[in-house]
């Protein structure tokens, strides 16, 4: 029970902190004070626990007594880093055997191509600058994509679990239980879909993104209890190195802030004009260029591709020894090769110069000292590669900070998750945005934001 009690007083320790906040305190009154605001947190609450109330409904005609600590199939969650990512993010539906276990994914992996399609492809071009319209279009091309994914991934999915556990299945695996699972799986990811929308629609806003970030948070209490376990219940453990460990993670998480936030402003410059008795423009604006623009997709792209050496498991087993385990010299080097390429290669397709210049010409707006057209462009394009490339070296580290806490401080796996990679990134960036969203409502109705200055601001 020491393990218990150790990380209740460190929820409690956090909690006292919290409640000792007078700005969080009041800020908590003003947000209950707002009806609007107040229902629509509610409602949030209300689908997220509905999620994961989800996330502990085993699919039927599975054992779930079969797939506890000590099972092959919880032992190849430990050992395999995508498997155990997915369960992580998934909140650990994924290794419940949940009916929410492919989670929102297959979603994800179906955006993804739908956006890439829409700088390659003109039908998703034309698409992409319909507006609404447009964009309902590309929503329905993504469900459809979403469901051929889930056609793929739950099969998949039923077969891995059945070569792990086979004596998990109350009815065996016969073409029917399969086609009756993945009917499930496929139901289970498109009502998260729906829970996300409705977040989205009448809650706080950033539904898919908050239901990503519910479940990775929900396994934070059992890695942090897997983890003081490690420390005090061993004899190599210690109290202290434990202490150690929650202060670098708060400050990686300070650090990842900063790495959010950071943006270089461009002053912009609107010309003067006058209609009827009103002036327009002559004032100056900034664009916020982000150093990480590409957020987390460079490290989603970068560890999808670190499994292919796996495939050349029986053609060349050295090549593929060598990128096997996630705290290997080579496999963390490549992953961070692979990150930077990534961040430059994603900005590139997000950030378009030619068409921030041709909007400022547009509407008047220039930047001071340098001439519109080509060298606005080309300005524009410098300082996205001169911010990009710390941007992209500091996503490096994030990105293999988990294999560095197991490797040498010995943090447990479960728990190095917290310290990096897409789990950090997402957190952090949906937070931020969650907390925009409820201090938007705060300063339309007059009071103050959450932060001490009034506003949640960007670094630079």
């Amino acid at each position: 029970m020491n393990q218990y009690l150790v990380v209740g007083i460190v929820f409690l320790v956090v909690i006292a902190i919290l409640a000792t906040n007078k700005k969080l305190v009041e800020t908590l009154k003003n947000i209950y004070k707002i009806e609007e605001l107040r229902k629509r947190v509610i409602y949030t609450i209300g689908l997220l626990l509905v999620y994961r109330l989800g996330s502990f409904i085993v699919i039927p005609g599975i054992d779930p007594n079969a797939l506890g600590e000590g099972s092959a199939y919880a032992s190849q969650l430990e050992g395999n880093g995508l498997l155990g990512l997915l369960d992580v993010f998934s909140g650990g539906a994924f290794g419940n055997a949940a009916i929410f276990a492919l989670g929102v994914m297959p979603y994800i992996t179906a955006s993804i191509v739908i956006q890439l399609m829409g700088m390659m492809i003109p039908y998703f071009q034309k698409m992409q600058k319909e507006g609404e319209s447009g964009r309902r279009k590309m929503n329905q091309w993504t469900r459809f994509l979403t469901i051929g994914v889930l056609l793929l991934q739950g099969p998949a999915y039923i077969a891995n679990l059945y070569h792990q556990v086979p004596t998990a299945f109350v009815y065996g695996n016969s073409f029917g239980f399969v086609c009756y699972a993945t009917t499930i799986l496929i139901a289970g990811t498109m009502f998260i879909m729906w829970l996300g929308e409705k977040i989205t629609d009448k809650g706080i806003g950033n539904g898919i993104s908050l239901i990503i970030m519910i479940g990775i948070v929900a396994r934070l209490p059992h890695a942090l209890l897997a983890e003081v376990n490690a420390r005090i219940q061993t004899a190599t453990g210690s109290a202290i190195m434990l202490i150690f460990e929650l202060v670098l993670l708060f400050l990686v998480f300070m650090a990842t802030i900063a790495l959010v936030q950071a943006v270089r402003k461009v002053p912009v410059q609107y010309a003067k004009r006058i209609v009827g008795n009103k002036q327009y423009g002559g004032v100056r604006q900034y664009i916020p260029l982000k150093m990480n623009a590409a957020n987390v997709m460079p490290i989603i792209f970068a560890q999808a591709l670190m499994f292919i050496p796996a495939l050349f498991a029986n053609v060349a087993p050295g090549f593929a020894a060598a990128f096997s385990t996630m705290t290997g010299f080579w496999y963390n080097f490549t992953l961070a090769v692979l990150v930077i390429v990534f961040t430059y290669f994603y900005t590139a397709i997000i950030i378009n110069p030619q068409m921030m210049a041709d909007d400022m010409k547009r509407n008047g707006g220039f930047i001071p000292g340098v001439k519109p057209g080509k060298q606005t462009v080309n300005y524009i394009d410098t300082i996205m590669t001169r911010i990009t490339l710390p941007g992209s070296v500091f996503l490096a580290v994030v990105a293999i900070l988990p294999a560095l806490a197991m490797k040498f401080l010995g943090i447990q796996q479960a728990f190095a998750y917290f310290y990096g990679g897409t789990s950090l990134l997402i957190m952090v960036g949906v937070v931020l945005d969650t907390l925009k969203q409820i201090e938007s409502y705060l300063l339309m109705r007059h009071y103050d934001g959450l932060m001490k200055t009034g506003r949640i601001q960007g670094r630079h």
